[in-house]
């Protein structure tokens, strides 16, 4: 008896705290995305529901002719992959540089975590002005061309502007979880390897980088998702442009489903959009993971 009133109390405390979360949960992401299955096969403008018209397949058929979404998609692509190697490159630079005898080191951590507190929106709209009026002013006095480049204005010079924003929010994030990683190393098989002649390429390769590995599958996985995702930067630099040449593939959906009106065709491209996220994602947890047991 006392047992059964021990079990009882167990769940009713479990659904007391958790009970809820989960009732939030499905209201709020479970029962929209069932939905979604729903209306990505309707014609539907989003606003009356009386007015959503089953029309079958007719939207994943828009979807494989429509130039737009596999431009943005590759664009997406193009973008995930370098934003991600660099992003990973600096951050783990940093945390090195960081890890070192620094007076300021305190000081310069908190400095280079600050631009992912500030929200992407925001952000977007500081670069924004960074670019077209901070730029021109430096080229203007320097003389550098670099500082004169239309960052804006064009395709080229638009991506890359994207990257340097996205970077340098990421960055300072992903030093902080390699910094955790990097303190876990011990320094007496550092000391061991250098003292048997390794330097610094080779202490890196054999001796942090299968240590640290765990770190490096957590901070590629959220730098993939996250530039995967991009939405906030690209509608408050570029907003697409010019054209729709930086279009990011979130952007696409937003413009599609929110912009035009046509909303049933977005949530079919925004089911799409998460079975991509979710088949990159997890296929570099399982290639990183393989590493980690190596290791």
């Amino acid at each position: 008896m006392r047992k059964a009133l021990r079990l009882s109390g167990g769940w009713g405390q479990q659904i007391v705290f958790l009970g809820p979360c989960l009732l939030f949960f499905l209201v709020i992401v479970v029962t929209p995305f069932i939905l979604g299955f729903y209306y990505s096969s309707t014609d539907w403008n989003g606003l009356d529901l009386d007015k959503a018209v089953w029309t079958g397949s007719a939207n994943w058929q828009r979807i494989w002719h429509d130039d737009k979404f596999w431009t943005s998609l590759l664009f997406t692509l193009r973008f995930t992959v370098i934003s991600v190697v660099f992003a990973n490159v600096l951050a783990l630079a940093l945390a090195f540089m960081m890890m070192a005898a620094l007076k300021t080191k305190k000081i310069l951590r908190t400095v280079f975590f600050m631009p992912n507190v500030i929200g992407g929106i925001l952000l977007g709209y500081i670069w924004q002005f960074i670019f077209t009026k901070g730029f021109a002013t430096i080229g203007e006095l320097s003389g550098i061309p670099f500082f004169k480049l239309p960052w804006l204005g064009t395709p080229g010079t638009g991506f890359w502007g994207l990257v340097i924003v996205f970077v340098w929010q990421t960055a300072g994030y992903m030093m902080v979880i390699y910094i955790a990683s990097l303190a876990g190393v011990p320094k007496d098989l550092v000391e061991a390897a250098q003292i048997d002649g390794a330097r610094a390429p080779q202490l890196f390769r054999s001796v942090y980088l299968p240590l640290i590995m765990p770190a490096i599958t957590i901070c590629l996985f959220l730098t993939t998702s996250n530039a995967f995702k991009m939405f906030d930067l690209n509608l408050s630099l570029t907003k697409g442009g010019p054209g729709t040449s930086t279009q990011s593939l979130a952007y696409n959906i937003y413009a599609e489903a929110l912009v035009n009106n046509r909303y049933g065709l977005g949530t079919a491209k925004a089911l799409l959009f998460f079975v991509a996220v979710s088949l990159i994602t997890v296929t570099q947890v399982l290639i990183t993971k393989r590493k980690e047991v190596q290791a």
